[in-house]
């Protein structure tokens, strides 16, 4: 037995022995076994044609010799340096505060009929009236102008609303078709057009909105029933709103810790 216990012990030194053997050397910097494994081991599992040992121990010396320079340079002190820094110190804090959360979210059928059933797919079809590039204020004056005239002419005209997308919408891609866009959702669609779009009744016409390239008048010409919409993105979007959740109750736990203060006016002058 106490031999067993001996050969036992002499196979742990001669582990803990091999892990601790140093395969490359970089200044004064030493990179073991054991090191080598850790970052090597992952590789070949999850890379299909993984580089050879000799390969990737030059990697390794390559980096560690990048970052020796780089810190001789104080390359750390770089303000550009410091908010990468700052950024994978908050990646890193979220993954270990709220990883294996996320990890653990569940979908259920349910889960997903009743996003679907606030949040379904829209079809429309808009006028747009465009902006140019880099447009002044007296630009966007008129354009707008120009779509209020327009809506005006759609609400009171007895002429369907896929003849005065022809006559009247910048969309040279849409208008053939009458202005057709296909189905929007909650996760394709602007936050703020869906807002819209979302409230409004099939063959309603909204008011013109503006967008990021100009003034859209917009019809809800159908929904898309459950069974036929696409459920790989209704998973999508119901993760994500459960991942949501998860982050908004650590911050919300988090909060407390730190006075947090904001300028609401200077927030504004900026819109």
């Amino acid at each position: 037995m106490k031999r067993l216990v001996l050969a036992v012990i002499a196979l742990s030194f001669a582990a803990s022995f091999a892990h601790a053997q140093v395969v490359a050397t970089v200044g004064n910097t030493k990179i073991t076994l054991k090191d080598f494994k850790e970052k090597y081991d992952p590789i070949k599992k999850t890379t299909v044609n993984p580089p050879s040992p000799e390969i990737f121990l030059e990697d390794l010396v390559k980096f560690e010799m990048g970052v020796q320079e780089a810190e001789k340079r104080n390359l750390q002190n770089n303000p550009a340096v410091k908010d990468l820094m700052r950024q994978t110190l908050y990646k890193f804090l979220i993954e270990s505060e709220i990883g294996k959360r996320v990890d653990s979210i569940k979908i259920t059928e349910g889960d997903m009929r009743a996003f679907y059933e606030k949040n379904p797919q829209i079809r429309i079809s808009h006028i747009m009236t465009m902006i140019p590039e880099k447009a002044t204020d007296a630009q966007i004056a008129a354009a707008e102008k120009r779509s209020q005239e327009i809506h005006k002419e759609v609400v009171s005209s007895k002429r369907p609303f896929e003849e005065l997308v022809k006559l009247y919408s910048d969309d040279d891609v849409t208008k053939i078709n009458g202005g057709d866009l296909g189905y929007i959702s909650r996760v394709t669609a602007a936050p703020y057009v869906y807002e819209i779009v979302g409230k409004m009744k099939n063959g309603q016409i909204s008011k013109p909105i503006r967008t990021q390239y100009g003034f859209q008048i917009i019809k809800v010409t159908g929904r898309l029933g459950y069974q036929d919409a696409d459920k790989s993105q209704i998973r999508a979007a119901v993760f994500d709103s459960k991942r949501a959740a998860i982050f908004e109750d650590y911050f919300s736990k988090l909060r407390p810790k730190y006075k947090v203060t904001k300028d609401e006016a200077a927030l504004k002058s900026l819109k």
